[in-house]
């Protein structure tokens, strides 16, 4: 990679004493943020932590020394430096008076996308989340000048806060060959993403921080139009953006709906659930987890609507390791056990971590005198990485509940509404004596069957810790 951060500009606008200890720093390289606060000594934000820059304190004059040489703030109390990418934020008291700065230092990473060129290729439009400071504009500005430069797209960025192509008319060669439309004042934003695409013909458009709902509607006019659209928004992940009523839209938008009695029984939830209403602006969703570790939703589509039914998305890692090559992987929940069948940790380390919860679950072995019959195909119960999903039908359960016990146990269950085709019934005694039909189905397809006392938290996490035991018994 190649790195360009233009640091020795920003040094230059600093306070002298501040300027000389900076210059000399075995880790400026390094750095993150410098802060300038009134009365208090100047810090230095490095990769590895916080340290004092100077022993003295910051005066009026030295703000007033830093000020002279900055740019004009705009609305959101934002600045730059002319031909950079840094960007300088103030800090004001009651009268107007600037009593703080932050100088972020802007980088331009040339060859920081081969973790996801891939998907940059596929033409689909990706949403970037991510926490501040975790490189979500360092990642769009790499973005903009491989698809102007190498892929030779029609490309356009539409900078807010002049942090893409830096503070200046001319914008920063870090963005390629793309075009860059300034926006005077934020709340403008989504007019400006209007009239790129009435009047320039772009082929790709980049916002950064999609932050209104307003924005959120532009995105979804423009993704509506054919445009490739890229774009980052204030979330850490997209679990987030469905609790966030501003943001939604970006996702399709969440919707309550009442379902009917028997519905509500069939699918074993209540009658007032969560749906999309519509396709989401975006195919495709990053988290940046890390620098250098993301998770990708290949299909946004599907995510948010296996979240909203309690289920856990299928998920694609990727881990860029030292040496440049990337390591992708697949899973569908956040804690899984692959980990204590490799160490081969016993049963009873496991269940000490797991909800301590009686054992009072009834299994079942008689119909009328008849036996049940079980599978004894324990390995397709617990999902590992090399394994498949848990095929589960439940019978008048909620499967709600089931869901969220199984992401606490680490069981990651796919619910069937095809009996044949299941590993384990989950059915409820009261419903399952008098229901003779399934008593015979049962009997004749030879699916292990458990018959749970109760639609209870307890009762139906006892079921699935038993289920969980068996496959760990099996494994060690």
């Amino acid at each position: 990679m190649i790195i360009n951060n233009d640091l020795d500009k920003l040094i230059k606008v600093l306070p002298t004493y501040i300027k000389e200890n900076l210059q000399n720093h075995v880790n400026k390289t390094k750095l993150l943020e410098i802060i300038l606060d009134l009365g208090r000594r100047p810090e230095g934000r490095f990769l590895y932590g916080t340290e004092y820059l100077s022993e003295k304190i910051v005066s009026w004059q030295d703000l007033d020394y830093a000020l002279k040489r900055l740019g004009t703030f705009n609305n959101e109390n934002r600045a730059g430096i002319k031909q950079t990418l840094h960007r300088i934020s103030c800090i004001k008291n009651r009268q107007g008076l600037v009593i703080g700065l932050t100088y972020r230092i802007g980088r331009c990473v040339i060859g920081s996308l081969s973790i996801i060129r891939d998907l940059l290729e596929s033409t689909s439009s990706l949403l970037i989340l991510g926490k501040p400071g975790i490189g979500k504009t360092t990642l769009i500005r790499e973005i903009s000048r491989v698809l102007s430069d190498e892929i030779e797209k029609r490309v356009i960025i539409i900078d807010t806060a002049n942090e893409i192509a830096g503070d200046s008319d001319i914008p920063h060669v870090g963005i390629g060959k793309a075009r860059r439309m300034q926006v005077s004042q934020s709340e403008n934003q989504h007019h400006i993403m209007k009239e790129a695409i009435e009047n320039h013909m772009p082929q790709v458009i980049i916002v950064d921080e999609i932050g209104t709902e307003l924005e959120a509607l532009a995105a979804r006019t423009m993704a509506e139009k054919g445009v490739q659209f890229i774009g980052t928004a204030h979330g850490i992940s997209l679990e987030s953006l469905i609790k966030n009523p501003v943001l939604s839209d970006l996702i399709g938008g969440i919707q309550s709906v009442t379902l009917s009695d028997e519905e509500a029984r069939r699918r074993g939830t209540q009658k007032t659930v969560l749906e999309r209403k519509a396709l989401p602006t975006f195919q495709i969703a990053i988290e940046l987890n890390d620098k250098n570790f993301w998770t990708i939703h290949e299909n946004i589509e599907d995510s948010i609507d296996n979240l909203l039914q309690g289920l856990q998305p299928k998920l694609q890692t990727r881990l860029l390791r030292n040496q440049g090559s990337i390591q992708i992987s697949y899973t569908t929940t956040n804690f899984n056990l692959s980990k204590f069948f490799t160490q081969r940790v016993k049963p009873k380390q496991i269940f000490k971590s797991l909800p301590s919860i009686k054992n009072n679950f009834k299994l079942s072995t008689k119909i009328k005198n008849n036996t049940y019959f079980f599978k004894e195909n324990y390995e397709n119960i617990i999902e590992t990485n090399h394994t498949r999903q848990l095929l589960l039908y439940s019978y008048y359960l909620s499967t709600k509940k089931i869901n969220k016990i199984s992401k606490i146990l680490g069981i990651r269950p796919l619910l069937t509404k095809i009996i044949e085709e299941a590993d384990v019934i989950l059915v409820s005694k009261k419903y399952f004596k008098k229901n003779f039909k399934l008593q015979q189905v049962v009997k004749e397809i030879k699916i292990a069957c458990y018959l749970v006392n109760g639609n209870t938290q307890n009762e139906i996490t006892s079921v699935l810790k038993y289920i969980l035991r068996k496959r760990i018994l099996r494994n060690n």
